[in-house]
């Protein structure tokens, strides 16, 4: 067999997609599920009104989940649909994690929990234990009637307005998803919410319906937990880093990889595939991440890897395409903390035509970007390095 058959290059289309499938189904041990429908909603524009759309409709039952919560119009409009929903009889739960929401307004707790919303802390500051109050939930899911959800990388908040039009209107992605893959959704908000309440379901309430398969893709489900040594969701990171043939694009709010995953990157490009990460630019809202990370931008570029800085607002979507194949999506960043710290959710999609489609928002995306030259980059002030080396320490909690 040849290294080109070895790899997988002289396969058709549906033979790679199901060979990334069945490798990552073998990696960590989750069947994906089919007949699942994907819509790509792109910025506040177009995430927030499918949102609030979708909670209006509720009839039974809303599942919210969110790191980010502050005060703003945004939030205001969230949760007054929250309790016109649940004054008219839906049940309604809401986990915000106790570090990301602090910003709420205090009126909005109160005006939902009058309502009758049910709403928990995530780890709560005051009684976290030691140890926890650094591992937070970042994942972001909405579940109505349990047919419906949505996950991404948005959270509450104005800055997410708009289409990124400027430093005030966040660029993110987010995910309208029907199908078998809302159990995993669920899945992860009960994960979560079980740490709060032992009430996890109500069997007078709950139905846990046989999905609809209202669409073509196959959705893996991924849940990342805070642990040492790893996750699943680092396993799913390396492992399409590896089957990597053509082109690997990554968006990213936070890129702090850490060794294993920056050697793959580099392999990848050594090995013909155009690795292209697309990055916050000049309105990141952390600088010292960025810092953190751009030790490691030498030895990148060389390798082939392009870096490419969005320039109009923060970019903080959180998406990666494998060969125009499969697509990785969800709430975790390329960064250490996604994948070893806190509790994250991304869906693999094994469906070309989404993948499509957040490869058309990559292209327009790189259109308002600045690559990183390797020249000026090797050429970097004295000042820039001792910054770099300064932030260092903080590589793995980033």
């Amino acid at each position: 067999m040849t290294d080109e058959d070895t790899r997988g290059s002289a396969l058709a289309p549906n033979e790679l997609i199901n060979r990334a499938r069945r490798t990552l189904e073998g990696v960590v041990g989750i069947p994906a599920t089919e007949g699942n429908r994907v819509m790509v909603l792109r910025n506040g524009c177009e995430i927030f009104p499918a949102m609030l759309d979708a909670i209006r409709d509720a009839e039974h039952t809303i599942d919210f989940l969110t790191f980010v919560y502050w005060k703003g119009e945004i939030g205001t409009a969230v949760a007054e649909t929250l309790c016109l929903r649940a004054k008219a009889g839906v049940r309604v739960r809401v986990l915000l994690d106790a570090w990301g929401s602090r910003p709420i307004e205090s009126h909005l707790i109160d005006d939902m929990i009058e309502a009758g919303v049910q709403l928990r802390w995530f780890r709560p500051l005051g009684r976290v234990r030691l140890g926890e109050v650094n591992h937070r939930t970042h994942r972001k899911v909405l579940v109505v009637d349990e047919s419906v959800a949505f996950t991404g990388g948005v959270g509450i908040s104005d800055l997410w307005g708009g289409d990124a039009r400027n430093e005030l209107e966040w660029r993110d992605t987010h995910f309208k998803v029907e199908g078998p893959a809302v159990d995993g959704l669920r899945a992860a908000f009960l994960d979560n919410w079980a740490e709060t309440d032992p009430a996890i379901f109500d069997v007078e309430i709950d139905r846990f319906p046989n999905q609809l398969t209202p669409g073509h893709s196959a959705i893996q489900c991924v849940r990342g937990a805070s642990a040492t040594g790893g996750s699943d969701l680092a396993s799913v990171f390396r492992t399409l880093l590896e089957l990597a043939q053509r082109q690997l694009r990554v968006t990213t709010a936070y890129f702090v990889p850490d060794d294993d995953l920056t050697k793959r990157l580099c392999d990848a490009a050594t090995r013909g595939v155009q690795v292209q990460i697309l990055l916050p630019g000049p309105f990141a809202d952390k600088r010292f991440v960025q810092l953190a990370a751009e030790v490691d931008y030498e030895g990148l570029i060389e390798s082939g890897v392009e870096l490419w800085n969005f320039q109009p607002s923060m970019m903080h979507a959180k998406t990666m395409t494998v060969d125009g194949l499969v697509a990785n999506v969800g709430s975790a960043n390329f960064n250490a903390r996604s994948l070893n710290c806190d509790e994250e959710i991304n869906m693999v999609v094994f469906d070309p035509s989404v993948v499509r489609t957040l490869d058309r928002h990559f292209d327009s995306d790189l259109e308002r970007s600045v690559r990183i030259d390797p020249h000026r980059w090797k050429r970097r002030s004295l000042l820039q390095h001792v910054k770099e080396q300064l932030v260092a320490p903080l590589r793995g909690v980033s």
